[in-house]
């Protein structure tokens, strides 16, 4: 006989409740021995009546305890493993009054509804919603549950059935335990919590947020929307501003704008960021001045964004990319940050000598794990801000991108004393920088002694290619392969790649890791 795990047994328990077919699966010979007491009780509550006698005449333990069979058809006398199984069959298959009844009768304090729903499924959503008014017209009985997970990834929740399982997975305002900690009684006033994340794009809304948006807009009084994600992906519409004033803004921890703005709309939106008291990331990219906005005009939009920052007491990681409006006021966007950051990004920004100088003496910058200075153009600036800062970040930094910064060899070489001390470094890019063989050589060796090191991103030298700027396939083969040799004298690097500019052919890159990857553009020599 095949001995099947508890969650596959409970699972076809559950399936024999909701399914016309039982019989087909019960060849009572092979059945596990652990399923017959759930199926029994499942075929006495559908009235199987053949299957039943069946399952008397091969019943396997010395009792049969018919008198208590019945209290199964109570919901609230359902054994808790019986819910999760029950309720995705219910969920699957249609079955709405079963829905209905199993949300108000459900005894975790989180229901992680998202990961069930699909397109198809949304008259579902709506049956679940009608469970959860009837359960919140039940003023004066306790309730368990807490939160409405919307959240569409992957839950262990379904396949682990678990009431301290379900708590530990929970958002982090059910880690708390508010239902142990304030009492059922206590909990049962509490409004109920949603969980989803948001992705606002520049078309409608669709018809699940529809649906839940005019839902939750209905009973603001009894439910609290939290948004743990916020993206906005297209200019403000006039769902836009609905939805923010819809939202639980203290529950928002990372904030993505990642469309074409002009400053006036970021500024005008502006206060919404300061009530997400919670934000921990905030990414702000594409943001575009008018050419005819005057220098007062700019700093006063600028200060409609920076002021907000004053009230956020987690912000961790801020990331700008293609911001027009940084130029030059770098000090005034970082100063008002109130805790040091981990992850620092400034990528495709122009900046000023002033910005670049206040990185030296940024307090806000004196614990970065992560610096990101892609696409910034370092050539005409001094190293000795960018120096210091990795003097001062050298215990706590382990990961450093300066990829496209057009560094020059007499920068590098000023830094590389610094970049030496940053012993938990882990991944270090330096692509598509123009970087002579000596200097490169002189760079694997400062960082032959950083133990941390797994990722190591480099240009092939300006060595590997000839007068006219083309590739020299052997050449670059062969410089590469002296390199790697070069840091194996010191330790074994994990992750070692050299790579070239973009081909002016087909815009295919060579990259050397233990070889050399060819161009295909047929042109190509």
């Amino acid at each position: 006989m095949n001995i099947q795990s508890p969650s596959m047994l409970l699972e076809l328990a559950g399936h024999s409740l909701l399914s016309d077919k039982s019989r087909a699966i019960l060849d009572l010979e092979d059945l596990p021995i652990e399923i017959f007491p759930p199926l029994f009780v499942e075929t006495f509550r559908r009235g199987h009546i053949e299957v039943l006698k069946k399952m008397v005449q091969a019943w396997p333990f010395t009792c049969l305890p018919l008198d208590k069979s019945r209290a199964i058809l109570d919901l609230e006398n359902l054994p808790i493993e019986l819910f999760p199984p029950l309720f995705v069959e219910a969920f699957s298959r249609g079955h709405t009054e079963v829905l209905k009844k199993m949300v108000q009768a459900w005894p975790f304090t989180c229901l992680p509804l998202g990961t069930l729903i699909r397109k198809p499924q949304l008259e579902m959503l709506r049956v679940a919603l009608d469970g959860l008014d009837m359960l919140l017209a039940q003023k004066d009985r306790p309730r368990k549950l807490q939160v409405l997970d919307l959240w569409m990834v992957p839950r262990d929740f379904w396949r682990i059935w678990s009431g301290d399982m379900v708590d530990a997975c929970s958002p982090e305002d059910i880690k708390k335990n508010l239902t142990l900690k304030l009492g059922p009684a206590m909990a049962a006033k509490l409004p109920l919590k949603i969980f989803i994340d948001l992705c606002l794009t520049e078309g409608p809304l669709d018809e699940f947020l529809t649906l839940l948006f005019l839902w939750v807009t209905q009973r603001r009084d009894r439910l609290h929307l939290c948004c743990n994600r916020l993206k906005i992906l297209a200019k403000p519409t006039r769902h836009t501003r609905k939805v923010l004033r819809l939202l639980q803004l203290d529950s928002v921890k990372k904030v993505e704008v990642d469309c074409t703005w002009v400053s006036s709309t970021l500024a005008a939106y502006a206060p919404f960021l300061g009530q997400m008291r919670n934000l921990r990331k905030l990414l702000v990219s594409q943001v575009r001045m008018p050419a005819h906005t005057s220098p007062e005009e700019q700093e006063w939009l600028l200060s409609q964004l920076t002021s907000q920052f004053l009230r956020m007491d987690c912000l961790r990681k801020f990331c700008v990319d293609a911001v027009l409006l940084l130029e030059g006021h770098l000090e005034q966007v970082l100063r008002n940050l109130k805790t040091p950051l981990e992850i620092l990004l400034i990528t495709n920004c122009p900046l000023s000598d002033t910005d670049w100088n206040y990185f030296s003496r940024c307090p806000n910058a004196s614990q970065l794990r992560h610096l990101d200075l892609r696409y910034i153009k370092l050539t005409n600036f001094s190293p000795e801000p960018l120096k210091i800062l990795l003097e001062t970040v050298a215990s706590t930094l382990n990961r450093l991108d300066m990829e496209a910064c057009e560094i020059a060899d007499s920068q590098l070489r000023a830094i590389l004393p610094a970049l030496s001390r940053c012993s938990q470094l882990r991944t270090l890019c330096f692509f598509r920088n123009r970087i002579s063989m000596s200097i490169l050589r002189d760079l694997l060796c400062h960082t032959a002694r950083l133990s941390q090191l797994c990722i190591e991103l480099y240009p092939a030298p300006l060595e590997s290619y000839d007068a006219q700027g083309a590739i020299h396939q052997e050449r670059c083969s062969q410089i590469c392969a002296e390199l790697t040799a070069l840091l194996k004298n010191f330790r074994q690097p994990k992750v070692l790649i050299f790579d070239t500019v973009p081909c002016p052919q087909c815009d295919h890159m060579f990259i050397y890791n233990q070889g050399l990857i060819y161009c295909f553009c047929p042109t190509a020599a």
